[in-house]
């Protein structure tokens, strides 16, 4: 099981993310539960990173783990991190609605 845990900042951005575990719905290399999540995640952290006046740190400790923190984030660029987090938030609890035992999402304010 994935156990995927975003804790968002006052105004509904992504504070942290941290992400471990293997969905095993199917087998390694194969698994699209695994695959969905993998592009939510990194696609949430690329968008982060891409916002100008963003500083976003990201760690990979070895296979099945993935976390990211948002250092600083502008008065600006707090509207497009709260967006963000919606898109990530709407995916992750899609994939488990769907996929019920391959993922469990914790969410903190």
């Amino acid at each position: 099981m994935i156990r995927a845990k975003v804790v968002l900042d006052s105004r509904g951005g992504v504070f942290r993310f941290e992400a471990e575990g293997h969905a095993l719905f199917a087998p390694a290399g194969s698994d699209i539960v695994c695959s969905a999540f993998t592009v939510l995640a990194r696609s949430a952290y690329e968008a982060l990173s891409a916002i100008p006046g963003a500083s976003v740190d990201a760690e990979a400790s070895g296979r099945g783990r993935f976390a990211f923190r948002v250092l600083e984030l502008t008065p600006e660029s707090a509207e497009r991190a709260a967006g963000i987090a919606d898109f990530l938030l709407l995916g992750l609890r899609g994939l488990e609605r769907d996929y019920p035992g391959s993922i469990r999402l914790t969410v903190e304010h």
